[in-house]
């Protein structure tokens, strides 16, 4: 019996790695924590994906809430959640765009074939903006609350299951002080 006493230390040890591996610390790769819940969301002043002499600036967004959207083009799992968003847009929510390193020429064919869901679209070529909002990829999106901070970031693609649990909760409670147009519309009370 002794002899096989040296195998199972072993042998424990490797499966307690594997199971920690395996359950992956229980974390949810879509919940990176961002520097920038709870603060003012970052100035930026880009010119917009359909007219680049017309300029949206994070003053458009003060006042009321309002979700920021990271995209672009090359971005798949984009396109996965682009529906979803053109539904969020005629339901009232008011969705602006931060077009990631993209060329314009696509993304306004993107935005005519698929339907612009944004209020509107800020172009960033070279990643200057998505920077200081601490994109780490395309698809992100932010919410926005009535004073100007920033409530949530979500990494992935919105989904009808992101909006009801994550967004949706956050949105009514902001939306209690003031009241919301869109928020029934968009699935809330």
């Amino acid at each position: 019996m002794w002899r096989y006493a040296r195998y199972a230390i072993p042998v424990a040890i490797f499966v307690a790695i594997g199971g920690f591996f395996y359950r992956g610390l229980g974390l949810n790769p879509n919940d990176v924590p961002s520097a920038l819940v709870g603060k003012p969301m970052p100035k930026f002043s880009l010119p917009t994906v359909t007219d680049p002499d017309a300029t949206i600036t994070s003053d458009a967004l003060q006042g009321k809430v309002a979700l920021v959207n990271v995209w672009g083009t090359w971005c798949i799992e984009c396109r996965h959640e682009h529906g979803f968003l053109v539904q969020l847009a005629q339901a009232g929510v008011p969705i602006y765009g931060l077009n990631l390193r993209d060329d314009r020429a696509s993304a306004m064919s993107w935005l005519a074939q698929l339907g612009n869901p944004y209020v509107t679209s800020g172009f960033d070529p070279k990643g200057v903006a998505a920077v200081d909002w601490g994109v780490t990829g395309a698809p992100e999106t932010f919410l926005i609350g009535r004073d100007g901070n920033v409530i949530f970031k979500h990494i992935s693609p919105m989904t009808p299951q992101v909006w009801r649990h994550d967004f949706l909760p956050l949105v009514e409670e902001q939306c209690r002080a003031g009241g919301c147009e869109f928020l029934a519309a968009a699935g809330g009370r």
